[in-house]
């Protein structure tokens, strides 16, 4: 079975699900998942981890990302993009600088409402499924966070902006507030996701890329080891002496590291859920998992154990 992360480029047409099936076939194994849903019309990075390296999936998807999209200006849809239907259409008055202001305003922690078109639940149902069943309910706002907005061309009624934004942002929502607050309402024309926390659209692979290098056997190389992804993590390695404490997952004493190195680059702050954590590496090299530091005497304690290439 294969472990690790691979950066798929998701393609315009395909639900994430729809990549993780095929995903099983090409790799031949049913243990694969996805760290966060694009839209099936939206495209861009999507990391799909794959047997052990699943533990990763809720993680991976609560770091941050980076998103550019076009804004529509002046038209409103009950999908809040322009795959919906129009619920309306107004003329655009505000000039460009007025945009700028209204725009550079969400940057910071703003209370958005999430679509009814999304897959968020309430009371144990899909909202898209209220939704397609002509039923919108009242949604509670929810606290995100927008690290930083870029336009990148303005040509009125169309915004083109980088979003880089924290997780549960919806960027159709924010096109629709961002349509509100300019008096017009607005929705999202375009989305693609460029990068989730350290992996890039640059170096993302089609899902015939995969399956091309399969048949190459070159798979491997593009699929990033688990401990890849804590790079910010310091690193411990444990004794032979404490072999049998680590295979069996139990807590280690500090006597059983033989040495502990700094972490390769700084922790950012998006992923402070990781701070205090370490990769541990028994005598032999191989990745074990993440520990954390308790107590006075420094015991190490598991919180994700992997085994990766034991």
């Amino acid at each position: 079975m294969i472990s690790g992360v691979i950066n798929i480029a998701k393609e315009a047409g395909y639900t994430s699900h729809d990549v993780v099936a095929r995903l099983r076939g090409i790799v031949g194994q049913k243990k694969i998942g996805h760290t966060g849903t694009l839209d099936p019309g939206a495209t861009g990075v999507l990391p799909v981890c794959l047997g052990k390296a699943t533990k990763l999936c809720d993680l991976i998807g609560s770091w941050d990302k980076t998103y550019r999209t076009t804004l529509l200006l002046g038209t409103k849809t009950d999908t809040e993009d322009i795959f919906g239907q129009v619920i309306s259409e107004s003329d655009v008055t505000v000039e460009e600088d007025e945009i700028r202001e209204i725009i550079a305003s969400f940057v910071g922690d703003y209370d958005q409402i999430p679509p009814m078109y999304s897959a968020k639940k309430v009371g144990g149902k899909k909202l898209y499924e209220l939704a397609r069943e002509g039923i919108e309910i009242e949604r509670k706002p929810c606290r995100v966070r927008i690290d930083d907005i870029v336009i990148l061309e303005a040509d009125l009624p169309r915004i083109t902006m980088e979003v880089t934004c924290s997780k549960g942002t919806y960027i159709r929502s924010l096109c629709r507030d961002i349509g509100e607050k300019a008096g017009c309402g607005g929705c999202m024309s375009s989305l693609v996701r460029t990068r989730v926390a350290d992996f890039f659209l640059e170096d993302a692979l089609t899902l015939d890329q995969v399956e091309q290098f399969r048949d190459e056997g070159r798979l491997e190389d593009y699929i990033r080891p688990v401990d890849s992804v804590f790079p910010f993590c310091p690193s411990i390695h444990i004794r032979r002496s404490g072999r049998s404490l680590l295979m069996n997952g139990n807590p280690l004493p500090p006597e059983y590291i033989s040495r502990e190195d700094a972490p390769d680059v700084s922790l950012e702050d998006s992923r402070n859920d990781l701070a205090d954590r370490y990769r541990v590496y028994d005598d032999e090299g191989y990745f074990i998992g993440l520990y954390r530091k308790t107590g006075d005497q420094g015991i190490l304690r598991p919180e994700k154990l992997f085994f990766t290439g034991i």
